[in-house]
This record gives C-alpha cells, sequence and structure tokens, in this order.
C-alpha cells in the first residue's frame, strides 16, 4: 500500500537509501540512493514529501548538475512551475553566471544561465543531499546574481553532522529542510 502520511513517506524514503563503507575514500560512508531511485513507489513517495514541503507561491524549481535533477524536475511539474538547471562549468551554450566552490572532496564551479531566472522570481532549490552546503551555497550566490529571491531550499538529506546548514546560514540562508537527517 502507498505511504499517505508525510511520516510514511519519509520512512519509505530513509529505508531505501543505502550505506556504502569506505567510499570514495577509507572512513566515508556514502550514501547511496539509486536504490530508492530503482524503486517506483519509494521514488514516488520522495517526490511527493518533497512537493508537500515546499512552500507556496513558488515561480521556478532550481535543481543542480546531476542529482538534483532527478528531484527537482518532477517537484517542479508537480507544482506547476518551470524547473531550472545550474549547470557544472562549460555545459550551458548561452551567457553564464559561474560559481565556484568547495567540495568535501576538491572544489568544483556551477554555472546557470544570464536569463534563466528574472529578478524578484521566488526559488524554491533541492538537492539530493546537504553535506557541508557548497553546491547549495554557489548555487544562492547564482539566484541573488539574478536578482531573484531564495525562498527555501530542500534536500532529501542532510548529513548534520558536516554543519552544512549553519554554513549556510553564514552565507544568508536560512530556509533549509531536509526528509531526512543523518
Amino acid at each position: 500500500m502507498a505511504p499517505t502520511t508525510q511520516e510514511e513517506r519519509i520512512a519509505l524514503v530513509a529505508s531505501l537509501i543505502r550505506d556504502v563503507p569506505d567510499f570514495p575514500k577509507p572512513g566515508v560512508v556514502y550514501k547511496d540512493i539509486t536504490p530508492l531511485l530503482a524503486n517506483h513507489a519509494g521514488y514516488k513517495a520522495c517526490i511527493d514529501a518533497l512537493v508537500e514541503a515546499a512552500p507556496a507561491d513558488i515561480d521556478v524549481v532550481v535543481g543542480m548538475e546531476a542529482r538534483g535533477f532527478v528531484f527537482a524536475a518532477p517537484v517542479a511539474l508537480a507544482l506547476g512551475v518551470g524547473f531550472v538547471p545550474v549547470r557544472k562549468s562549460g555545459k550551458l551554450p548561452m551567457d553564464v553566471y559561474s560559481e565556484s566552490f568547495s567540495l568535501e572532496y576538491g572544489s568544483d564551479t556551477l554555472a546557470i544561465h544570464r536569463d534563466a531566472i528574472q529578478p524578484h522570481t521566488r526559488v524554491l532549490v533541492i538537492d539530493d543531499v546537504l553535506a557541508t552546503g557548497g553546491t547549495v551555497g554557489a548555487t544562492s550566490r547564482l539566484i541573488r546574481q539574478l536578482g531573484a529571491d531564495l525562498v527555501h531550499v530542500s534536500v532529501v538529506m542532510e548529513l548534520g553532522f558536516l554543519h552544512g546548514r549553519a554554513n549556510l546560514e553564514s552565507m544568508g540562508v536560512s530556509s533549509v529542510g531536509a526528509l531526512i537527517t543523518v
């Protein structure tokens, strides 16, 4: 039977995330979402939970390459709004804003088309995991460069021990929600 409450949806989602010890390096426990994506009921429950947690009056949903796309695009469809991709450097064909940031295992650069979002647009950012906050922080800076309003960030899972939420708050991102916090 399909989960009908937010609590049931979140429990199903949590049950389908697999721990992979020592990946990508010794001592790290990787949170693998592929079993969640492969399970229709679980994936649907995850999207439904993200939609239920979304603030009202969102104009557009932003998702970051690559796993953020998997969650953000269906949430945008369910909310009846557009989806804007934030891509890795060199992947977008038009004029872009770019932001570099640190990751747990290195650094990266994200980009967004300069005409992707209009000023004062109300934006919901969706991603799979909040770790240190680097990816979401860079995305929030891109959204600000466009003059849009970052209303809320929703993630499937937050790795609380990495203090990403506190890092985001220091960057001015205060509205953050996670379906699951470990």
